[in-house]
């Protein structure tokens, strides 16, 4: 009797264990930077190849928050699977960019580095084709950015899968711990914590 009642004990345990693995991803608590005490040296950049992928259209800033949440905007940084620089490019990734765009130089000189990454988010951008709200394509161009294009259309698959819109980006994270080979609490995060910074920064015009 007494190793039954441990046996179900141990079963108890394990369901909430894994109840609480895949419950839906609740973001930590992240604190936006105001945009004034953020450098404003690499600016320049943002703006310039923002207007150039993006058009006049779209606020600048988005990529700065994206570099931010990548590297906190700065050039040294170095990620454990080598991705580099401001916007964490990969090189491998930097040098097929190169090749359609042969002035980009040097993936360690912020410029091209910066330049490189919002060129990439164009690819990403014009990936979404479907009909979706614009802040969702945002969303789904970050999405793409840190885990990839594939995995983020494989984790549309389940969303639909499960009856809910998949061009929406919400329905996509509240599905999220369903997909498989997806590190999806940072993919979440990451997009989270980009959306907040923009937030703080379109709402707080005195800089």
């Amino acid at each position: 009797m007494r190793i039954l009642y441990a046996f179900f004990i141990i079963c108890g345990i394990f369901i909430f264990l894994f109840s609480k693995s895949t419950a839906a991803y609740s973001a930590p608590a992240f604190k936006p930077v105001p945009f004034k005490k953020l450098t404003t040296k690499y600016d320049r950049y943002f703006r310039k190849y923002s207007k150039r992928y993006f058009g006049p259209g779209l606020d600048w800033r988005w990529f700065k928050a994206q570099a931010f949440a990548e590297s906190q905007l700065d050039n040294d940084a170095k990620s454990w699977v080598n991705a580099k620089g401001i916007m964490q490019i990969m090189p491998r990734t930097f040098s097929e960019i190169k090749k359609k765009n042969p002035s980009f130089s040097d993936i360690d000189e912020p410029r091209w580095n910066i330049a490189a990454g919002i060129y990439y988010d164009g690819r990403m951008f014009e990936k979404w084709k479907a009909d979706r709200p614009f802040a969702d394509k945002i969303n789904f161009m970050l999405a793409s950015y840190n885990a990839g294009f594939g995995t983020i259309v494989r984790a549309q698959k389940v969303t639909q899968k499960s009856g809910l819109n998949e061009n929406i980006w919400s329905n996509v994270a509240k599905t999220a711990p369903e997909v498989r080979r997806w590190r999806h609490g940072e993919t979440l995060g990451y997009v989270t914590k980009i959306n907040l910074l923009m937030d703080e920064w379109q709402n707080n015009r005195k800089f």
